[in-house]
Parts: structure tokens; sequence; C-alpha cells
């Protein structure tokens, strides 16, 4: 059985990698020749909307994912059109949603899901009339394409509205009202085909500049856990989607506030790979090819920390106790993703112990709560 990825990042080499033990194959789409996935996959190479590309996919593959939503809808909707029996998943309606910061914000809000104050901006007057409103500070983001800190620009006062506006280059935008929050939380979850679903434990996050470095799990107290479940349940049964899905929180005095979701595995959920029984990438293939959900209990309690920029020495890293190594084969870059590493411990406050050993070696600076 072949899976048909639209994407060729880190993402889908992981999936490929929790794949072939299932006895799974894979085919990607991607522009990029050295995309990662394609050092472990056979790959196409060339845009995401090329027809041609699509209809190969959808012959030779029995259904078909992508690893990061930035992607044609409008592509993936030609190429449902004439599938000739290839299935989407997730579902193209979750993509669209995931795509716009409004059409995510209107979904929270219908299905009842705190989340941000929040007006559209179209214009400079609606720009002026969002300040009033929401007031400041702020947070000025475009609707689409923004990802890891990219597209946007705090607002402290008017006049950083008005640079934003110009810097951004008048597109769709969205104003944020600026949330002082505790932490940043998200969760992350499989819907089967039959409607079976699977929660992963809460992930607590720590981002600098807009890149998520710290991942650790499970974290918080159980109404938290409880509360992002529901939140994400509604979601899940909304879309009656399949695949894995993600929302992120920021917690503010107690209480869950939703920022995005993600339709599909999550840096955030890496740390699943050792430190749960299934991890978020056999789960989102078990969920697609409508195979039987593993299990998301917990082996320990992990920290994941991303590595940004470039891998540092690896006989350093793996002369660390039961630290696990994975390299994304990436030319190193300023703030590029290239690897993460995880750690596995008995207790949370072993695991939080690590990770800020982890942190003073790979993040000076970076400080966790």
């Amino acid at each position: 059985m072949t899976i048909g990825v639209v994407g060729a990042g880190q993402l889908g080499r992981m999936l490929a990698l929790a794949g072939y033990p299932l006895g799974l194959e894979f085919l990607f789409l991607d522009p990029a020749r050295d995309a990662p996935a394609s050092q472990v996959a056979p790959a196409l190479h060339g845009s995401f909307t090329d027809p041609k590309l699509l209809r190969r996919l959808a012959r030779e593959c029995e259904v078909l994912t992508f690893d990061w939503e930035n992607i044609s809808v409008e592509a993936l909707r030609a190429h449902a059109a004439a599938a000739h029996g290839a299935r989407i998943c997730p579902p193209i309606a979750a993509l669209t949603a995931a795509q716009d910061r409004v059409a995510e914000k209107r979904l929270f809000e219908q299905l009842g899901i705190p989340t941000t104050r929040w007006r559209a901006v179209g214009s400079r007057p609606q720009l002026e009339r969002a300040l009033r409103e929401v007031g400041t500070p702020g947070v000025l983001k475009t609707r689409r394409l923004g990802y890891d800190g990219k597209g946007q620009v705090r607002v402290k006062a008017a006049e950083d509205a008005n640079r934003g506006w110009e810097e951004l280059g008048r597109v769709p935008l969205i104003y944020e009202e600026w949330v002082p929050f505790d932490c940043e939380v998200s969760i992350i979850g499989a819907r089967s085909r039959s409607g079976a679903t699977a929660i992963y434990p809460l992930n607590g996050n720590v981002h600098s500049h807009g890149i998520l470095r710290l991942t650790r799990a499970p974290y918080g107290p159980p109404r938290w856990q409880r509360t992002a479940a529901r939140h994400l349940q509604r979601c899940l049964t909304h879309f009656r989607y399949v695949g894995v899905l993600t929302i992120e929180f920021f917690v503010l005095h107690g209480r869950l506030i939703a920022n995005e979701m993600a339709p599909r595995v999550h840096n955030s959920g890496h740390w699943t790979i050792e430190g749960c029984a299934t991890s978020q990438f056999e789960n989102h293939l078990r969920a697609i090819l409508g195979l039987p959900l593993g299990s998301t209990r917990p082996l320990g309690f992990s920290a994941m920390l991303n590595l940004i920029g470039d891998i540092p020495p690896r006989e350093g890293l793996l002369a660390l106790e039961g630290l696990h190594l994975h390299d994304y084969g990436k030319p190193p870059r300023p703030g590029r993703k290239v690897g993460h590493c995880t750690v596995v411990e008995p207790t949370a406050a072993r695991r939080d112990r690590r990770a800020r050993g982890l942190l003073a070696k790979l993040a000076p600076g970076l400080r966790i709560p």
C-alpha cells in the first residue's frame, strides 16, 4: 500500500520512517530535490500545484496526505475531482480553515472554544477600527501563510500598526489582542475513518523568536488535559476528521485560550516517537488507512528540544545518557529547524532537570518555568 504525501519536509520524513515497519510505501511531491523525506523515500519533484504530478499521485497511491498546511486547496480540490478513488486525509475543509486565521477564529467561536479577541483587517479604516475595539497591545498577522513567527508584527501603539500594515504588504490581515500568557500548551489527537479517537498527553511548549524550542510532556494539571481534549474532540467531530490534528493554546490564569490549529502531525509531538506507546506519525498513518489506533500511553516524562540553525557535534550529544538524536538531513541555515533530540525520564522533576541542562548546552539564555 502506497501513501502519497504532498510536501517532503521533516514531518514527511518521520511519517515514512514510522510507516516502513508497517509495510507501507510512500511517494512524495515537493519542489526541492534535497527535501528531507526524499532522502528516505521516492519523490516527484515539481510544483505542489502541478496537475500532472497530482494525477500521478492519485494513480499510484491509495490515500493522499500532506506534511504542512500551506499548500493549494484549489489544486487538491481539482485532484479530488479526478482522484479515481484516492482519498485525501485530513479533510480539505479542515485544511481550508487552518489556512485562514479569520476562518480559524470563527470556527473556534462556532464550536464554543475560547480564543483571543480579534478583528479582520483589509484596509486602513478597518485597522483603525480594530485598534479601537481590541486595543493595544496586540499582534497584526497575515491571514494566510504565516508560520514560525513569520508574517506578524507586534503592536504596542498605533504607529506600530501602521508600520505593520506597510511591512506585511497590505494583504488581508487579522489583528488580535496580545495575551500575557503564563505558558503555551498544545494537544494532539488522531481520529480514524471509523470515528475512533486517541488523544495524547498535553504538551508544554517554549518558543523563542516565534520558533518552538522545547516541548515537555505530559504537562500541566489534569483539568488542562480534560479541557484541551474536549476542545480538540469538538474539532475532530465537526470535520468528521481523519488523521492527526493539533490545537495550540495560551494558558492565562489557568484558562486555555485557543491560538491556532494544525491539520497534520506537529512539531510539539515529536517526543511521541520515543515517549509514547504509539507515535503521532504512526497513528496518523493508522487513522488515514482505517487501521486500529495505537495507544497514546506515555512511557515516562519526555522533553524534546529543537535544534535550530545547525546540528551540534554528534559526539557531545550522543555521549548524553538516554538522548535520542534526529537529524533531518538539512543544510544549516540560521533560524532553520535541522533536527531535534529527546530524553525520557521516570519523573517530571528529572525530566525538567534534563531539559534545563540541554538548554544550557544548546540554547543558552532560554529559560523554562
